[in-house]
């Protein structure tokens, strides 16, 4: 009886692990330098997801992007971007996964 507990449990949170999604790819990949400021950064997810906050933090002054075209569940984000230039870029997100569970994560990049 003991042992069927246990494995009912295991099995429970192998599920739950396999039921998150994570940060598949981003636009531009993590730790890239560039010779010009992107227009824009795309997030891919391996699960559908909903964005509900994404930051950029340039010499420590934050601010929250425009997650306008970011509505409801998906894989695939494209959110436009506006910086000041040269200087190395961290963007933060923050989602909800389809199976309730709060995500964040976060990637950086250089502008030269």
């Amino acid at each position: 009886m003991r042992r069927t507990l246990i494995a009912g449990c295991l099995v429970l949170l192998a599920a739950a692990a396999l039921a998150h999604s994570r940060l598949g790819t981003t636009v531009p990949a993590d730790g890239a330098v560039l010779a010009a400021m992107p227009a824009e950064i795309v997030l891919t997810f391996t699960k559908r997801l909903r964005l509900t906050r994404v930051r950029m933090t340039r010499e420590g002054k934050s601010v929250d992007l425009d997650l306008g075209g970011a509505k409801g569940f998906a894989t695939r984000f494209t959110i436009p971007l506006q910086g000041p230039g040269p200087g190395s870029y961290r963007i933060e997100w923050r989602g909800l996964a389809a199976d309730g569970h709060a995500m964040r994560g976060a990637f950086s990049f250089r502008v030269e």
